[in-house]
């Protein structure tokens, strides 16, 4: 007996089917310029963050006493993102992919 038949036999059994990807008209995008990666015991988490950098319009001086006088630059999370390893290692191989498709299209020009 061959094994997909002990499979039907024993009531499991594998389909695949395409995935029909869909983006809702009402998605909001949002740039993200600062990104954290933490991991759980079963899970990792990526939080997408903005950060609007200060204007600093006077001399060096003055713009580095701003600075000091600001403490920190807030980073506001646009998005959180709760992904198993599994897809991580997928999301890795994907990214890096691309990453290479872009840096091969930047360097053809």
């Amino acid at each position: 007996m061959s094994e997909a038949e002990q499979d039907e036999q024993q009531g499991s059994f594998e389909v695949s089917l395409p995935i029909d990807w869909h983006y809702p008209e009402n998605l909001l995008s949002r740039y993200a310029n600062n990104v954290l990666v933490q991991n759980g015991k079963y899970e990792f988490v990526i939080a997408f963050f903005e950060m609007q950098i200060p204007m600093l319009l006077g001399i060096p001086e003055e713009n580095l006493a701003k600075l000091k006088e600001m403490g920190s630059i807030r980073a506001e999370c646009v998005s959180k993102i709760v992904l198993s390893p599994e897809v991580i290692s997928g999301l890795i191989s994907a990214l890096q992919i691309e990453l290479e498709k872009y840096q091969s299209q930047r360097s053809d020009q």
